[in-house]
């Protein structure tokens, strides 16, 4: 990933922290989302608690916040600094208490089982029971391992892209029929032992933005289309005007050929003096626009037309009606 797209998906995180979520409900959703993006389950000394890594000091600071703030819980830092692999930041938080197997069961991540219990891999149908915390799981998804790219230049080599990674390919099709359910069509695919949920045109990922509240993003996505809209409204003229310039100047070399062969066969002195006249004023500037002759000889575009079409004609005539330099 480049540090344009480190950027932009840094600004994206940056706002959805700084924007917040105000219910209970909506916060346990961003919680279990984001421990399904970018969590683990650990179990030391016969406790069982769970890990996540971010790359975002904001990111880490507000999810720590979210859980002493609904659980009470204070996450230890295991791991701050570069990666080896990328040089990027890296944090590493780890809950391990006695409270930490209740917490995963609330997030619905695990389960009671007659045994003790287990971790499911889906979405727990009562976290995002409400509009508000389907809203609210995008938001943690993306918070944990969601990135994007936009193409910020003209001929930029990569396109349109959003994706949010999980561990399993339930989790991350699951997140593609929540999406579904808000009229935004996700993919998944296979990458790495991972599996990657992504968005890959402008339209879906605006639909995102729109949907997850990243309101900066949304504006600076159709600031970037509105130019490209732009440019490419200026190419089309561009193109229009040289297909103009292309055929005026097909037309230039028809007449200056059809005056020439006249000049040969017969001589321009034969012509009536106004077919004369215009011909000798296309010959003494064949690079003249049609405009320019037309007032250059104190005529209309159309009586010039006119006096053109009949030179072309004599033209033909004189060679047996097969003019092959039209």
């Amino acid at each position: 990933m480049t540090g344009v797209a480190n950027n932009f998906t840094g600004e994206i995180k940056r706002e959805l922290v700084k924007s917040g979520l105000e219910n209970a409900c909506c916060k346990t959703a961003a919680l279990s989302a984001f421990l399904r993006a970018t969590g683990s389950a650990v179990r030391i000394g016969g406790q069982t608690g769970f890990e996540f890594v971010t790359e975002s000091e904001p990111v880490a600071e507000y999810m720590i916040g979210l859980f002493e703030e609904l659980y009470g819980e204070v996450l230890t830092i295991i791991h701050a600094g570069a990666d080896a692999r990328n040089g990027r930041d890296r944090f590493v938080f780890r809950c391990l208490s006695d409270r930490s197997l209740y917490i995963l069961m609330e997030l619905g991540i695990a389960v009671r089982t007659a045994d003790g219990f287990t971790l499911q891999s889906g979405i727990d149908r009562y976290v995002v029971e409400n509009a508000c915390c389907k809203r609210a799981y995008a938001v943690g998804a993306f918070l944990g391992s969601g990135s994007c790219t936009i193409p910020e230049r003209e001929g930029a080599r990569s396109g349109y892209h959003l994706e949010v990674i999980f561990s399993g390919r339930q989790q991350a099709e699951e997140f593609c029929a929540l999406l579904a359910e808000q009229e935004i069509l996700a993919k998944c695919l296979a990458r790495k032992g991972t599996w990657i949920a992504y968005l890959k045109s402008r339209e879906s990922i605006s639909d995102f933005f729109a949907l997850i509240g990243a309101q900066s993003a949304l504006t600076r996505l159709e600031e970037l289309a509105s130019a490209k809209d732009e440019r490419n409204q200026i190419n089309r003229v561009a193109n229009c005007m040289q297909k103009n310039y292309d055929k005026s100047v097909l037309a230039s070399v028809r007449q200056i050929r059809a005056i020439e062969a006249i000049a040969r066969a017969q001589g321009l002195d034969k012509l009536d003096e106004p077919l004369r006249q215009t011909a000798q004023a296309r010959l003494e500037d064949k690079e003249a626009s049609f405009k320019e002759l037309a007032q250059r000889l104190n005529i209309s575009k159309s009586c010039l037309n006119h006096r053109l079409r009949k030179l072309t004609q004599i033209a033909d005539e004189l060679n047996g009606g097969q003019h092959g330099t039209c």
